[in-house]
């Protein structure tokens, strides 16, 4: 059985929403009519290198905070990213275009931002590390700002299902 990992820091209600509805998604029962996909859900501070390496695809949730992913997520790229086969240059920094030699690369992965004034630089921030990963985007990046409405929701849900049909395949 496939298994979608789904790290997320969600301190506020709105992250806590989008964050219920993109398990939801990952559990939709079109998703899990097949073989199935085992959810793992981890809090970013929680998430581990072992969790990262057992499962098949990801989704990654974090708010925006001053031009940034959040500090819990950025714990969680920190502490896994070289275990996982993360790419760094000769600098130190995530090397570009990773060769795959990593055991991950190649895994879908997906990503929701949620913040009140722009989202650019922690999406930005998000996918220069994933990019060093050698993961490959699944799925639309889900950019929220402001206040959730039912669009978000039903984006969120989305998202979640479409990363866990990736893995059916």
């Amino acid at each position: 059985m496939a298994r979608l990992l789904i790290v997320h820091h969600s301190p506020s209600r709105s992250m806590q929403a989008l964050l219920e509805q993109v398990v939801a998604g990952a559990h939709d029962e079109d998703v899990q009519a097949d073989a199935g996909v085992e959810v793992v859900v981890r809090p970013a501070l929680e998430a581990t290198a072992e969790d990262v390496l057992a499962a098949d695809g990801y989704v990654l949730g974090t708010t925006a905070n001053f031009g940034y992913m959040s500090g819990a997520l950025k714990h969680f790229f920190d502490s896994t990213f070289l275990a996982v086969g993360g790419a760094l240059d000769p600098g130190g920094a995530p090397a570009d275009g990773a060769d795959g030699a990593g055991d991950t690369a190649g895994r879908p992965y997906g990503l929701w931002l949620h913040g009140r004034y722009d989202l650019t630089g922690a999406e930005r921030s998000v996918q220069s590390i994933v990019g060093a990963l050698g993961w490959r985007q699944g799925y639309d990046v889900l950019g929220v700002l402001g206040d959730i409405d039912d669009a978000a929701l039903q984006a969120a849900y989305a998202l979640g299902a479409t990363i866990a049909a990736l893995l059916n395949d």
